[in-house]
C-alpha cells in the first residue's frame, strides 16, 4: 500500500531552491500572521504582521491578536 497523493491538475509544483527573493519573502503571506510586543503610546501593544512583515493591526492583549488571526484563517506565530 502506497500513501502517495496525486496533485490536481491545477496544482502548481514549485522547487524552492529556485525560488527568487520576492517569491521566497511572498512565501505564507496569506496564510500566516506574526504578534509581537511593541510600545504604542506608553503601553505595551501586540502588533500583527503579514508572515512578510507588513504592519496588519495592533491588538490591546495577545489573546486578542490571536483570536484576530484565527479568524482571518490565518496560523499566528510568536516572536519574542
Amino acid at each position: 500500500m502506497t500513501n502517495s497523493i496525486e496533485p490536481s491538475p491545477n496544482t502548481v509544483i514549485l522547487d524552492i531552491r529556485h525560488l527568487t527573493d520576492n517569491q521566497f519573502a511572498e512565501l505564507g503571506v496569506s496564510h500566516v500572521a506574526y504578534i509581537k510586543p511593541v510600545a504604542a503610546q506608553g503601553k505595551v501593544v501586540f502588533a500583527i504582521h503579514a508572515a512578510n512583515g507588513t504592519p496588519m493591526a495592533l491588538a490591546e492583549d495577545r489573546d486578542v491578536a490571536m483570536a484576530a488571526i484565527a479568524q482571518h484563517e490565518m496560523m499566528p506565530a510568536l516572536v519574542h
